[in-house]
């Protein structure tokens, strides 16, 4: 049985009943997950080559990721405008299913002294979010490639009530929080 196959048929019915949330369409449901890298820094410091982080991101997601170029010009930061300044990576269907099985099973046991993500993480509508400090602990990642190690921002995006429900969710799949 597939990872999609499981959340469907066995942790949402689980869920609803644990719940006890009678209308299939008010269980929480997971809608994208989104992943963000920022690469101001990497360009301010003189690279003007990034397409190796782009390269890794698009090996992590699985899709290539789109580009975000600054608006205006902030001389503090030495930004300038159109300068580039993060990618994204929006997820949805097979792909979003495949990417929280890999970051729940394998990504997540790989960081270095691992005690859990933080609980404490979701917002008001119930979404979570979470940083990694190193893109390199995902496997498909070239460890001898990598120049310069970069930090995501990951974002589950929920369809839920309240936050209790969309950390309900979370804990049937299986995710790592911390006690």
């Amino acid at each position: 049985m597939t990872f999609k196959e499981q959340y469907n048929k066995k942790i949402l019915i689980e869920l609803a009943k644990e719940l006890g949330i009678e209308n299939p369409m008010q269980v929480p449901h997971i809608e994208k997950i989104v992943l963000n890298m920022g690469i101001g820094t990497y360009v301010a410091s003189g690279n003007k080559d990034y397409s190796s982080l782009k390269n890794d991101f698009a090996l992590i997601a699985g899709q290539l990721p789109r580009i975000n170029h600054a608006r205006k010009a902030i001389s503090n930061f030495k930004l300038r405008e159109g300068m580039p300044v993060g990618m994204m990576v929006t997820l949805r269907g097979q792909r979003m299913y495949d990417f929280l099985e890999k970051l729940i099973s394998i990504v997540l046991p790989r960081v270095r002294d691992f005690r859990g993500v933080s609980a404490r993480s979701f917002d008001n509508e119930g979404n979570y979010h979470f940083g990694i400090k190193e893109h390199t602990i995902f496997p498909e990642v070239p460890q001898l490639d990598v120049v310069k190690s970069h930090g995501m921002q990951v974002t589950i995006k929920m369809r839920t009530t309240s936050k209790d429900h969309s950390k309900a969710l979370l804990d049937k799949l299986g995710f790592p929080f911390s006690k």
